[in-house]
């Protein structure tokens, strides 16, 4: 499309001016892109274009480009699209006049349009279908649809390409118009039982840079043509028939196939006439052969039959069917049991003759011939001695434990066909020998028993089968000899023999022993006897009959123990701590410390896991000098058993505030008690009785002596003993400073008067704040004990 030259004519100009000027441009510009300078190209100024109003007439078409009056320059205004304009056209140009007043001029302004490679080549359809017979000819040509580019010169339609090239080649032809005309020709024949469906792919190329395309798929159905025959799977068949089998008995069936498809791949099958083709017949479509007469095997023993198989298009083939016709059995054989034995030991060996048969058949030939067989899975075996005449006898090792009892039974065939057979059964009962020891259901043995249990209480059960039967099978138990800790262990165990029922002789102690093992031997009654063992292992449960145990602070008979708090101590201060054990075990042994009683239960507490005492609160000079604790520990059994303990406090920051207060502390009114009683009745007796308070005195050594031996022989845990006073070296500890008085008695047993001894010695344990190491320093004071074996009064 050009745009077209108008022809001004005015009255008004005083000369008119022509000029001419051209530009090339290629398509899809930008907006606003420059074309050229027209100004400078027409020699003209841009002071001319502003007066003389300068513009573009482009008559009735749209315009494309505009001009800049300001720059004297031309500018793209909308987008160019080649094709649009000009289609298939070379040259493409654009024409339009800029027009000025005053004088009135007008110049010719052509603006050619390049192409550029914008567009693809395309086919009208995506997809062509062909329908081609496999019988068509190398060379045969087929029209393939023609693509179609927009663009024009080299950026248009260039070439073609055909993928896959296996049957079909492309063929181009350049015509006079400049199209090109495409073709696909057959180069190779086609077979639609290898390939019925084909898919091509046809590309059209342009010649731009980059290089474009379009494709389209070809779809070829190959049709089928009659260029195969039936073909026959197997050249000859061989089948046989019974004599006098009914009519429409099966004989065989005949197969064959034709890779052809539709009609010309339906077989049909038949028998030419002859002397046989009156006794079978075949089925015309599915070629199963079937008996239509009578045969006699005395009168033929062979026939052959010719098999033709044809398809729709004439195309035939042939095979043969050979029938042998059989004889036919009717006489089944006779068994006769000769000897047969009733029972037998399971410990006769192999080969021991049990039954001899004799097998009579009135058949001849093969349908004569006789074969014995046993039922499967018994320890038998038939054989042939001599004609007609069998013997079963067993085959290997039997066993009245696996099978008491055995059903043989002999089937006895003929070799004809069909076989005809006959069957006895006979029964055969296995004796018992002694070969089975008892065996115990475990192969070891573990049961538990509370501690603390009743002398003969059952246990547990132990149990042995065996397998053999009677008097054999019959099972004792026997308590093996053994000795647990030095002593039979009978005297722990019993057991029963007819039962195995496993008795405690004794009550268990868990502290004493924790579990011991014995061995118990199951005994047949056979002769000789067999017999096995077993281990079994007794595992002592724990029961929660021990009580705590404290083992500090030491609770002496007469003595007071008290534990100093400065009055200066902080919340937190670590009075003292009390250490306890429990010999039980698991969570029997599992202690818990609480507060049962005290002076003041704002002041102090007890760690409920390890027992520590500490105050709770600060320490004020209005608390009591003399504080009495009484914690009571607690184990986790069921039920729980405790112990208590008496802790005295001193809040006092010396010693001898201490003791002034401590003297008037009450001894233990049942000890005190108890201590009268002793004193009052010895001072009655003792001019009397002499030997006997000396026999007191010593029985009361030797009950401490023994309690001292059962502790150290106990199986307590080791827990290391903390001293009544000590420190740590954080500062939180008890008393920062000890002070050990050697002795200390009072002047009389109701009274509380101290009476000061000679000098003696002072420990003081100094703590320094900033490090954690201790110096020790002796300085001599007075003693306030005159005897040594006098009852303590500790602080």
């Amino acid at each position: 499309m050009g745009w077209q030259v108008p022809l001004f004519i005015s009255m008004l100009s005083v000369s008119v001016v022509h000029g001419q000027v051209s530009y090339s441009i290629p398509e899809e510009m930008a907006r606003g892109a420059q074309i050229g300078n027209i100004a400078q190209d027409l020699g003209l100024g841009v002071e001319r274009l502003k007066s003389g109003k300068a513009r573009i007439y482009t008559g009735n078409t749209e315009e494309y480009i505009e001009l800049n009056r300001e720059r004297g320059v031309l500018l793209i205004k909308d987008r160019i699209d080649r094709e649009s304009l000009c289609s298939q056209t070379i040259p493409c140009a654009l024409h339009f006049q800029m027009i000025l007043e005053n004088p009135m001029e007008f110049y010719t302004v052509t603006v050619e349009i390049t192409d550029v490679n914008d567009n693809p080549p395309t086919f009208e359809r995506g997809e062509i279908k062909y329908e081609i017979s496999e019988s068509a000819l190398v060379g045969a040509r087929f029209v393939l649809d023609k693509a179609t580019d927009d663009d024009v010169d080299v950026n248009g339609l260039n070439s073609y390409a055909l993928k896959p090239s296996d049957n079909f080649a492309l063929k181009t032809i350049s015509r006079g118009d400049g199209t090109k005309h495409v073709e696909m020709v057959l180069q190779k024949p086609l077979d639609r039982e290898k390939h019925e469906h084909l898919s091509l792919i046809l590309t059209a190329l342009d010649g731009g840079e980059p290089q474009l395309s379009g494709t389209m798929q070809i779809l070829i159905t190959v049709l089928d043509v009659n260029d195969n025959p039936p073909i026959c799977l197997k050249p000859e068949y061989k089948a046989s028939v019974t004599e006098n089998a009914p009519a429409g008995t099966v004989i065989t069936t005949v197969k064959a196939t034709d890779k052809d498809k539709g009609s010309n791949g339906k077989v049909t099958y038949m028998i030419p006439k002859s002397a046989a083709a009156s006794l079978f017949q075949i089925d015309t479509d599915n070629g199963v052969v079937t008996l239509k007469g009578n045969v006699d095997y005395e009168k033929r023993r062979l026939y052959e039959l010719d098999v033709q198989v044809s398809d729709q298009g004439g195309l035939s083939d042939a095979c043969k069917v050979i029938v042998d016709v059989t004889d036919v059995n009717d006489n089944p054989p006779s068994i006769n049991i000769m000897s047969n034995a009733n029972a037998v030991s399971e410990s006769v060996k192999p080969g021991t003759v049990v039954t001899m048969l004799n097998i009579q058949d009135a058949d001849s030939n093969d349908n004569g011939k006789v074969i014995c067989v046993l039922n499967e899975n018994v320890p038998f075996t038939i054989k042939s001695t001599t004609n007609n005449f069998f013997t079963v006898m067993t085959d290997s090792e039997l066993d009245r434990e696996r099978s008491s009892e055995y059903n043989i039974t002999v089937t006895c065939s003929d070799e004809g066909v069909p076989s005809l057979s006959s069957s006895v059964t006979l029964t055969l009962q296995i004796s018992d020998v002694n070969d089975n020891a008892p065996v115990f259901e475990r192969s070891s043995y573990e049961a538990y028993i509370v501690e603390n249990n009743t002398p003969g209480l059952s246990i547990f059960t132990v149990k042995a089968r065996d397998a053999d039967w009677n008097q054999n099978a019959r099972v004792s138990y026997i308590l093996e000899d053994s000795s647990v800790n030095g002593v039979p262990v009978s005297s722990y165990v019993s057991v029963s023999a007819d039962s195995g029922v496993i008795h405690a002789v004794r009550s268990f102690d868990y502290e004493q022993i924790k579990d011991f093992h014995f061995r118990v031997k199951a005994q047949d009654g056979g002769s000789p006897p067999l017999s096995s063992n077993v281990t079994v292992k007794i595992l002592i449960q724990d029961q929660n009959d021990n009580p705590p145990q404290v083992l500090y602070p030491v609770q002496t008979g007469g003595s007071v123990v008290a534990e100093m708090v400065p009055r200066s101590a902080d919340v937190g201060y670590l009075v003292t701590k009390v250490v306890a054990v429990d010999v039980d075990s698991g969570q029997n042994a599992w202690l818990s410390y609480k507060l049962q009683k005290a002076t003041d239960r704002a002041l102090f507490e007890v760690g409920l896991q390890n027992g520590e005492i500490r105050t709770i609160r600060q320490v004020t000079d209005k608390d009591t000098v003399k504080q009495r604790l009484t914690v009571i520990v607690e184990d986790n059994g069921q039920p729980s058993r405790s112990a208590t303990v008496i802790v005295n406090v001193a809040v006092a920051d010396s010693f001898p505030e201490v003791l002034s207060e401590f003297t008037d502390f009450p001894h233990d009114k049942e000890y005190n008690d108890n201590l009268t009683f002793y004193l009052v009745l010895a001072l009655a007796v003792v001019s009397f009785l002499f030997i006997t308070c000396l026999v007191v005195i010593i029985s009361v050594k030797i009950y401490r002596w023994r309690q001292s031996r059962i502790l150290y022989h106990s199986n307590l845990p080791v827990i290391p003993y903390y001293p009544p006073r000590y420190s740590d070296t954080l500062g939180t500890g008890t008393l920062q400073h000890v002070y050990n008085y050697e002795v200390c008695r009072t002047t009389d047993s109701r009274k509380s008067d101290c009476k000061f001894g000679g000098a003696g010695s002072q420990n003081v344990l100094i703590m320094d704040p900033s490090s954690t190491g201790t110096m020790q320093r002796v300085q001599g004071e007075k003693s306030i004990l005159d005897e040594p074996d006098s009852p303590l009064e500790v602080s």
